[in-house]
């Protein structure tokens, strides 16, 4: 097969609307029909608005949820380009009841062949609705320590600082083990997080104790055990400023 070939055909398929989930299933190829718009390499704008109407539309459903991923880093303040989709925890005992709503709205839902996320689709932007986090499953306590925070002026709960780094830090891998783009994030939540709490949540993986030591060496955070290892567990240790949490995930009090 010409591989250029196949490169054209793959992007024909994406712009026709049509595209395989990320288990690559025959059986994924489910939106076919409308020509979706080609979107900019950043394109930041668009997945803030789909953020926001999947956020608005999870509170209305009086389920405990959370933004995490990119744009959780985003809500912090960090400057991360918003490439892929938007991503959001809940419970796997609410997944029939926001996936229910979403259809009703008319948000399309796909049930992708891995059972920790369902996948959905508004405005062109993909969405992923996930009950586990690296392999963790999303718990009522998680949702609890979420904070509120605007996304592009809309509220809504954000996963807690520590959380975030203890997700993204059990997702790395020997396939998957990118420091460039987790750094940035360390930098900018560095004061917000209980780096003791990463440290005893992460034990014995070893591509996120190299990445904790990498923070040592950069002085980004100071030896495990040191003093100023970060806030206290229990207390939200926000900068001037900075809502504290409380976000809980349903809808705001």
């Amino acid at each position: 097969m010409n591989l250029t070939a196949g490169r054209r055909g793959a992007r024909a398929a994406r712009a026709d609307g049509r595209r395989d989930d990320a288990g690559g299933g025959a059986g994924a190829v489910v939106e076919t029909g409308a020509r979706m718009p080609v979107l900019p390499p950043d394109h930041t704008q668009a997945i803030l608005e789909t953020t926001k109407e999947i956020a608005a539309l999870l509170k209305t459903s009086g389920c405990p949820f959370a933004l995490v991923g990119s744009v959780a880093a985003y809500a912090y303040g960090i400057p991360v380009r918003l490439q892929h989709d938007t991503d959001f925890v809940l419970r796997r005992e609410d997944a029939d009841t926001v996936t229910e709503l979403l259809r009703e709205k008319g948000v399309l839902v796909i049930d992708p062949p891995e059972d920790w996320l369902v996948k959905a689709r508004s405005g062109g932007e993909e969405i992923d609705l996930i009950f586990s986090l690296a392999g963790r499953p999303v718990t009522t306590e998680l949702l609890e320590r979420a904070w509120t925070l605007p996304v592009d002026s809309v509220h809504m709960p954000v996963i807690d600082p520590t959380d975030l780094m203890i997700s993204r830090l059990t997702a790395l891998s020997e396939h998957h083990c990118d420091f460039g783009a987790l750094l940035p994030v360390a930098r900018g939540l560095r004061e917000r997080v209980t780096w003791e709490r990463v440290r005893e949540e992460t034990e014995g993986l070893p591509m996120a104790a190299a990445f904790l030591y990498l923070l040592e060496l950069l002085d980004v955070i100071p030896p495990a055990g040191a003093a100023g290892a970060g806030p206290a567990q229990g207390e939200p240790g926000a900068a001037p400023g900075q809502p504290r949490p409380g976000g809980g995930g349903g809808p705001e009090r």
